[in-house]
């Protein structure tokens, strides 16, 4: 089923209040993203959410383009922007799919908690190697669910159906990492913490 905004629109102000999973893990997964940027990188961040990582990594960077399908998310991220004093990040109501934006844009893409919930991860990797100059990187953190229970599989599509819940697709870390390198991507850093945990991936456009 197609994602829709009207989910995330109802739990926005829920979803801004509640506490990073794993502090530490998502310190290190910022570090490490980090370490790739340069000053004056134009960086496009999709599924932004309420902005919380963009605004993390805007003093690493030059510009950062952050989108979203869910206007109550980017309200939310304006507002957080404004009051980090943070200038140099512009949230788009937009997904990457209808993103309009010429080839070779990007020095960096960010798709963190996302890849999960799009129909096709396939076409997204697609336009974001198109998105990206050569030699730019594909940050993503992707929770893969193909071991879930069998009790979650039969769950969370009811909860799909009843919208209460977003439409999940369930594939292997081996899966997507299959995506991402068919995609024309060079696998550059990998990390998961533990198997319960998303998979932390960059990946790299050649030159």
């Amino acid at each position: 089923m197609t994602q829709t905004p009207r989910i995330w629109n109802w739990i926005a102000k829920r979803y801004a209040k509640s506490p990073v999973k794993n502090e530490i893990v998502y310190q290190k997964k910022l570090q490490v993203t980090q370490e790739y940027f340069k000053p004056n990188m134009k960086v496009l961040e999709f599924g932004c959410g309420t902005g919380s990582t963009a605004i993390a990594h805007a003093s690493y960077v030059n510009h950062i383009l952050a989108t979203d399908f869910s206007e109550n998310m980017l309200e939310i991220a304006r507002e957080k922007a404004r009051v980090s004093g943070i200038e140099n990040i512009t949230f788009e109501l937009t997904t990457i799919e209808n993103l309009e934006a010429a080839s070779k844009s990007f020095n960096a893409v960010l798709g963190l908690n996302i890849l999960h919930l799009v129909e096709d991860k396939q076409k997204i990797m697609a336009k974001v190697h198109e998105l990206l100059e050569p030699g730019g990187f594909f940050v993503s953190s992707t929770p893969c669910l193909a071991n879930t229970s069998i009790f979650l599989r039969y769950l969370l599509p009811i909860a799909n159906r009843l919208g209460i819940a977003p439409s999940v697709k369930f594939f292997s870390g081996e899966e997507l990492e299959t995506a991402i390198t068919q995609a024309g991507f060079l696998i550059d850093y990998r990390w998961e913490p533990d198997s319960t945990a998303s998979l932390f991936l960059i990946a790299k456009k050649p030159l």
